[in-house]
Parts: structure tokens; sequence; C-alpha cells
């Protein structure tokens, strides 16, 4: 018997032998304030010189992509670097989660000594199951019919540069989300302060 799984939901590599955090959200994606939950994932972007892999970090209470990081190769140092714009540029809540699936990268020690510096809780998705983290999942989904679906890129370099473009410019500043009451992440992290 095969089992169907969702075309876009395809699970990380979780076949290793690093330590696996609890499922702490239990699909409840409801945040009261920002910086109290964030969400973390990785995807992979079509360039004419071959993969770019772009490690992003979502507030769950303002949908807000809060940090992000693009390299050629899906090693730990990418879902780091993400977690510490995130940090630097937040300010995370003493009792903030973040969560992710069980890929190597957020089970890795880099990443698992980073949380525990910031004082940050871990949290994992149950083993192939993309809806565990579907906020974060939904974005990547909006990002690829909105932005990579449009273009082919020649050069990492001009990937790079449309995905600050729209991170930083549109997904942030100008796209409103109905989960927001219609407001954009900006908006709402500035209607919580």
């Amino acid at each position: 018997m095969t089992r169907w799984s969702h075309p876009d939901c395809r699970a990380a590599d979780s076949r290793h032998d690093l330590p696996i955090a609890p499922n702490l959200l239990k699909q409840d994606f409801s945040a009261a304030r920002p910086n109290t939950v964030w969400l973390a994932d990785i995807t992979y972007l079509p360039t004419g010189e071959g993969w770019l892999y772009l490690a992003a970090v979502l507030d769950l209470a303002t949908r807000k992509i809060i940090g992000w990081s693009m390299r050629d190769h899906m090693r730990a140092e990418l879902s780091v670097a993400a977690l510490m714009m995130a940090a630097q540029r937040q300010r995370p809540a003493a009792v903030l989660i973040c969560h992710s699936d069980r890929g190597s990268q957020y089970a890795a020690e880099a990443y698992r000594k980073q949380l525990a510096a910031m004082g940050a809780r871990p949290s994992m998705s149950r083993t192939g199951c993309c809806y565990d983290n579907a906020p974060m999942e939904s974005f990547f989904h909006t990002l690829k019919v909105e932005l990579v679906h449009q273009r082919r890129w020649t050069t990492r370099d001009e990937a790079r540069r449309d995905l600050f473009t729209y991170i930083e410019g549109y997904y942030n500043r100008q796209r409103i989300h109905s989960a927001l009451g219609h407001l954009t992440p900006e908006q709402a992290e500035r209607t919580a302060s």
C-alpha cells in the first residue's frame, strides 16, 4: 500500500542520530504576541548555477520573516545564520519556542547551542508531517507562486537579489494576510507593540 503525500510537503531528511526535540506546538498556530513562537524551515530554488537554499524564520504572531539566510548548501550554518539574524533583529521573549522540522540542520549541535544561548525552547514536527509547520510551509508556497515560478535565474546572485527584494520589500511590508485581519506583517508587529 502506498501512502499519498502532498507534492509540496516533502519531508526533511530526518535520518540522523542527532537529538530530536518534542513537538511543543502540536499544530496550535496561535501566538498571543510577537517573539514568543518562531517557525523555521528551508526550501531550495533552481538557478542556472544549481540550487540556492533559503532558510527562513517566521514570527507566528505577525507572519513576518524575521530572519533568513541563503547558501549553495544545506549545512547547519544555513539555519544558524537565519536564526542569528532573527535574534539580532527581534527581542525574543523569555518563553520563546523555536519550531522546525526534524532535519539535521535543526538538530545540529551548532543550532541547538544557538537556541540555548538565546534561552529558547526547541520544538520539532513529527516525522514527515509538513502540516506541523503549516504557516512556514504556507510562506514558502506563497514565495514560489508569487516569485520563484515567475522567474528563471541564471545565477544564484540574481536569485538572492530577487529574494531579498521580495522578503524585505514586499512580503513583510506590503503583502496583506487574512490571518492578520488584512494587515501586513510589519503592521501586525507595530499593532502588537
